[in-house]
């Protein structure tokens, strides 16, 4: 019998700091440029003091890109731009520094790490540290089998909690969550359909890229998975298993543990999502600790954070994966709490002292603020002037 107890979380997931994010909120209001002139800087500044605990922020000194990877047996029915099990090169290119990823994090100063959950690559394929936490090579074919036994997707849901423990404890300030997969879309698309009680081709996008017939194979396929992904609903680590994977298990363990650790994440594109979307559903207060860092076009990911209540920092369409997205929001993020820090606030304005002719001060006789001319008696002047307003 499993000690594992999804329902721990909602009440482990706290909020961040409402008292810190109202001290920013108030301090934003003093500093020079005029309130709401920054846009969304300002919100997001408020944001990383509220999840820090502190007022203003501090800069992000230490940002770590994770990518969980895995392949996904639905690849196999001809659903992505790549093909199945190619996964492995993938990760060997992040190994590697060739890849996307990698150049963007050289420019950005983050350091990526990646987690072999389910590649299907052989024994020694990769590094010890990268394989640490691996699950089984590949997952199921959720359209007619489970992509894992209730077992797998609790050792992978645990392994996604070790890790979040792992960068919380060695001083990780903000994550940019990401994936490297093949049929990792679909997969995506089926937990949000599921989740959102939509149809199939609600969510079914293009993915990295395919034509039309991929589309309607890809839609099949998420129709299938959608009649055996029902009845397990009420079970989120159920669910996981039967239409998820090692990797969707990994990544969403990951996400309520972080928010549990006040770690807060940034979520890439939409296998982050999706997996978000199971969390919630575990702990509702999880999402407080989660930015969307960027609009894939994918219609799951629209889909999914809409339920979420997150609104994209970014639309530019980039639909590559492996964080590349989240690491365009990056810079905002550093820019948003240097500002925080580094503006300075309105000098106080010097108060008036109080004269003659000064609000509250007697006026004396004659026309208000006007000496009367010597020698004039007093008899002579006239009534002032009754005030108009």
């Amino acid at each position: 019998m499993s000690d594992l107890n999804l329902d721990d979380f909602a009440s482990l997931v706290e909020r961040p700091d409402a008292g810190v994010q109202r001290d920013s909120e108030e301090r934003r209001q003093r500093l020079v440029p005029p309130a709401g002139s920054l846009g969304r800087l300002e919100e997001l500044g408020d944001w990383l003091a509220a999840a820090q605990g502190r007022c203003p922020a501090r800069p992000l000194e230490r940002v770590k890109v994770l990518l969980v990877a895995g392949d996904h047996g639905v690849a196999r029915l001809g659903v992505s731009a790549r093909p199945a099990g190619s996964t492995a090169a993938m990760v060997r290119a992040v190994l590697d520094g060739s890849a996307a990823v990698n150049v963007m994090a050289r420019q950005f100063g983050a350091r990526v790490r990646v987690l072999d959950l389910s590649v299907d690559a052989d024994e020694g394929a990769f590094p010890p540290a990268v394989t640490r936490h691996h699950v089984r090579r590949g997952s199921g074919r959720i359209d007619v089998e489970d992509a894992l036994t209730p077992r797998e997707a609790e050792q992978a849901f645990r392994a996604g909690m070790a890790v979040a423990d792992e960068e919380a404890d060695s001083g990780t300030d903000l994550v940019l969550l990401g994936d490297l997969s093949v049929g990792g879309t679909t997969v995506a698309g089926v937990l949000t359909a599921a989740l959102c009680g939509t149809d199939a081709s609600v969510v079914t996008g293009r993915g990295s890229g395919i034509d039309d017939l991929a589309w309607m194979r890809k839609c099949a396929a998420i129709r299938d998975a959608l009649r055996r992904a029902r009845p397990v609903l009420g079970d989120q680590l159920q669910l996981l298993a039967a239409v998820g994977g090692a990797d969707f298990a990994a990544t969403t363990g990951f996400l309520l543990q972080a928010a549990v650790r006040r770690l807060p994440v940034v979520l890439d594109g939409v296998v982050s999502s999706a997996c978000a979307l199971v969390a919630q559903r575990v702990a509702f207060r999880a999402p407080d600790w989660w930015l969307a860092g960027q609009s894939t076009g994918e219609p799951a990911q629209a889909k999914a954070l809409d339920r979420l209540a997150l609104d994209p920092l970014l639309d530019h369409g980039v639909r590559l994966g492996e964080a590349t997205g989240a690491l365009l929001a990056l810079p905002m993020l550093r820019a948003a709490a240097a500002l925080a820090a580094e503006l300075p606030e309105r000098p106080e304005e010097p108060e008036t002292p109080e004269g003659p002719g000064s609000p509250g001060t007697p006026e004396g006789p004659g026309s208000p603020g006007t000496p009367e001319a010597p020698g004039e008696p007093a008899e002579n002047a006239g009534p002032a002037e009754a005030s108009p307003h």
